[in-house]
């Protein structure tokens, strides 16, 4: 049982997947730290100083009552809240995600199309009489001399 786990584990596709997996956990925090501290700082500045990791609607009060200034403060005064500015920031992550591997998969496939180019025009022919190779363009047969009829 030992020896199957060992060769299914070091099958090629599966270490293959291994390795995209942790490539694209590290890709998704870099994704995070541009979309959080990158692209929205400016649109929050550009929409009236928002944090939109902040943004968030009261649902149920904590411990200590409102208003809280953060997320962070709510949350440790142990408030129910609905964080739709986190989720508008896990969209953009998302959108951008999606473009880069959009962006992936259509280089890959263009050059999966540059390795199937199309066979080249052929440059012999056989002869019918005799079945000898001889180039495309002759008109008689080399090896037989038998007059050919032009293609």
């Amino acid at each position: 049982m030992l020896k199957d786990f060992k060769e299914f584990a070091m099958r090629g596709n599966v270490v293959d997947m291994a390795v995209g997996i942790i490539i694209g956990a590290a890709f998704g925090t870099i994704v995070k730290s541009l979309v959080s501290d990158i692209i929205m700082p400016p649109i929050g500045l550009l929409l009236g100083d928002i944090d939109f990791s902040n943004l968030f609607i009261l649902l149920r009060e904590g411990g200590t009552t409102g208003p809280y200034a953060s997320l962070a403060e709510a949350q440790k005064a142990g408030a129910v809240t609905m964080n739709y500015g986190v989720f508008v920031n896990t969209i953009i992550s998302f959108a951008i995600v999606a473009f880069a591997v959009f962006i992936l998969i259509r280089n890959i496939n263009r050059l999966k199309r540059k390795e199937e180019a199309p066979p080249a025009e052929p440059t012999t022919k056989e002869c019918p009489h005799c079945l000898s190779t001889i180039p495309i363009k002759a008109t008689r047969c080399a090896h037989c001399t038998s007059e050919l009829k032009a293609a």
